[in-house]
């Protein structure tokens, strides 16, 4: 691994109150040596104490470049585990940018994508699952994805792990022991004892795989596309949710002409809404785009909201977007429940059982922003098996490739319990226990590839 000095801003390079401009690495006390000049006096900050601050000027040699306040962080006790200096300089993109340029030229480099992090994982400080969480932490949306962050960056799921990877290397071991040495070790009824050792880590990894959908869709948000017929009221919907007025509404049909995205959080649940375009035949040129994009983005969601004006009688239309939702989990929203009804709850269910389809109905009125709380209720029931929590007290699976790890260490196991069934001789549980241990581990960062960590640290930003 590398050992030399990277360097990098820490801050957004933007209009602020300060910058801040981090060094790690083995010579970063002898770079701030060379370019720092305390106020009064002739301080060396190499001769620092640890974990102090100091004021000063950043100098390019004769020239002073801004007025500074430097932390001085010694190894071991530092986020990399290597010496690290942060220059806290005034903020916005020149200036930042003329200290940062100045720690370079007298002896840095520039820090590749996620380094800093990297490197605190390459020196043993977090393993792959919390440096993981670094850049969740950062990039989270919602509360959920924040505590499922911090709990990971606390390590819940290393300590999940590493329990489940020392029960396997305990039986490695025994059957090793007991097949290099069968005089002494004996492995009669091991595999009864095995057994139930194995199908209760197979469980316990279930229970991590089954926290991944909700974790994920908590994490993420829920791709929501709102699809109906013109005027349907898709649009206001769409402003109910967001809490103003987002899309333009009119009473002329076919209004919105292409997808309207936006983050939201309803009652907890955080949602990825796109309001399209009403789905009709039409000969309009722009519109037919607008149509074939509402379509594509029906397929790409993850819940479909199918929005029915309740003031006007089913037509063809309508019939065509219920075909389009077979196979989808989506939820019919009979809406303007304000005004005069001609489409009951009975007429679409009728029309859903002629067609084959058994979604949940809600009457809402976006307008008058009545049925959410029914609405909600359906969402939880058909997301979050009617209840939206957050344990800290279990791990959450939210990272598909963590989820991966995990399904290829239960097949692994599965394999154990075929084999143990089937009566295999020993030395084949070894084997799969083995495979299995080392995807628990690719999930910590025990046995992964320098590609691979490469891979998952360029999706950081430069001074993270």
């Amino acid at each position: 691994m590398h050992t030399d000095t990277i360097a990098a801003v820490a801050t957004g390079m933007a209009s602020s109150g300060i910058g801040i401009v981090r060094m790690s690495g083995t010579d970063a006390l002898q770079v701030i040596d060379q370019i720092y000049r305390p106020k009064h006096g002739d301080k060396k900050l190499s001769k620092a104490k640890s974990h102090t601050i100091h004021y000063g000027f950043i100098f390019d040699g004769p020239k002073a470049v801004d007025e500074v306040m430097v932390s001085i962080l010694r190894a071991p006790l530092t986020y990399t585990r290597e010496d690290t200096v942060e220059i806290n300089c005034h903020g916005g993109f020149l200036v930042t940018k003329r200290v940062l340029e100045t720690v370079v030229k007298y002896g840095a480099r520039l820090a590749e994508p996620g380094e800093f992090t990297k490197r605190a994982f390459l020196n043993g400080r977090i393993d792959l699952s919390q440096a993981e969480a670094v850049m969740d932490l950062i990039q989270a949306k919602n509360d959920f994805a924040l505590e499922s962050s911090l709990d990971q960056l606390k390590g819940s799921l290393k300590d999940k792990i590493t329990g489940l990877r020392a029960i396997i290397i305990h039986e490695i071991a025994f059957l090793e022991s007991a097949l290099d040495d069968p005089e002494h070790i004996s492995l009669e009824g091991y595999r009864d004892r095995l057994l139930p050792i194995v199908e209760d880590l197979s469980k316990q990894i279930q229970g991590l795989l089954d926290s991944y959908e909700s974790g994920s869709l908590q994490k993420e948000g829920i791709q929501t596309a709102i699809i109906g017929k013109p005027n349907a009221g898709k649009s206001s919907l769409m402003n109910l949710f967001v809490g103003k007025e987002r899309a333009i509404v009119t009473d002329i049909a076919g209004t919105t002409r292409d997808t309207l995205e936006e983050q939201i959080c309803l009652s907890g649940i955080p949602f990825h809404i796109m309001d399209t375009a009403g789905i009709r035949n039409t000969e309009d040129m722009v519109e037919k785009i607008g149509v074939d994009r509402a379509k594509a983005s029906m397929e790409n969601a993850d819940f479909v909201l199918y929005v029915v004006d309740s003031s006007i009688s089913l037509d063809e239309n309508d019939y065509k977007i219920l075909g389009l939702l077979q196979g989808k989990k989506a939820m019919a929203l009979l809406n303007k429940s304000d005004l005069t009804q001609n489409v009951s709850f009975e007429d679409i269910k009728l029309e859903m059982d002629r067609m084959g389809l058994d979604l949940p109905v809600v009457s809402i009125s976006a307008k008058e922003g009545s049925g959410m709380e029914e609405f909600i209720a359906k969402v939880k029931e058909m997301f979050f098996h009617g209840e939206l929590h957050f344990s800290q007290e279990e791990a959450v699976i939210t990272n598909v490739r963590h989820k991966t790890s995990l399904q290829e260490a239960l097949d692994s196991l599965g394999f154990v319990i075929k084999g143990i069934q089937d009566q295999l001789p020993e030395d084949f549980y070894s084997i799969d226990l083995m495979d299995a241990y080392e995807r628990l581990g690719s999930v910590i960062g025990e046995s992964v590839g320098e590609d691979l960590v490469d891979e998952i640290f360029s999706k950081f930003c430069m001074g993270k």
